[in-house]
């Protein structure tokens, strides 16, 4: 019976997904069904992924305000509140709400768009240094350039968000191009290794915060 078991898996490899949908499916592995946001240019593959994946999207009419019903989300359920915007000005709209659940240790995660890497640290259209703002009023930041990383990453951004003795807000800035790559998604994985702390993506460090 073992061994039919074994066939029958070896028959049926893991789904192969595009980088957008590794994102919904962490989420949904990491027990997530409400996210707050406002879409954007760099964050639309992931967007566009969405209507597959078992998770209700609250539409706000600003991005602050999807950092503080993620925040008000975490108070009130005991769970982590998840908040999703574009690159740029809509990243820069999260960091109030950032700052409320970080001074208050209320843990959130802040999904944000990014530039393509091939473009990063060329001033390109709505491209800012959302990780250098973000790191004093965060726990953790990520700059993702590659498609293997995103699982790993969103997994680790729910374990210290909630880490004790301080739970707190958590950011991870998914590089554009890496929406659109496949890959295959091990679901059977509970616990991957755990991303670098102090790993270098693009150029640009993402380091701990507090």
């Amino acid at each position: 019976m073992g061994s039919d078991a074994n066939t029958h898996a070896s028959n049926n490899p893991p789904a192969r997904l595009t980088g957008a949908e590794i994102v919904w499916a962490t989420l949904v592995g990491e027990g997530v069904t409400d996210v707050f946001g406002y879409p954007g240019g760099a964050i639309l593959p992931v967007y566009d992924a969405l209507r597959k994946f078992p998770i209700h999207h609250v539409l706000v009419r600003h991005e602050q305000g999807a950092a503080h019903m993620a925040d008000g989300y975490a108070r009130a359920s005991g769970k982590v509140g998840v908040a999703i915007a574009t690159s740029g000005p809509g990243a820069t709209n999260l960091v109030t709400g950032i700052a409320t659940a970080m001074l208050d240790s209320i843990p959130i995660v802040c999904i944000t768009g990014n530039v393509s890497s091939k473009v990063l640290g060329t001033d390109a259209f709505q491209e800012v240094d959302i990780t250098g703002i973000t790191l004093p009023v965060t726990k953790h930041n990520f700059l993702i350039s590659r498609t293997e990383e995103i699982a790993p990453a969103i997994r680790y951004a729910f374990q210290i968000a909630n880490r004790p003795p301080r739970p707190g807000a958590r950011r991870y800035y998914q590089g554009r191009a890496t929406g659109h790559s496949n890959l295959r998604l091990c679901r059977g994985q509970a616990t991957p290794p755990s991303p670098s702390p102090h790993a270098e993506c693009g150029g640009t460090r993402a380091g701990a915060g507090r």
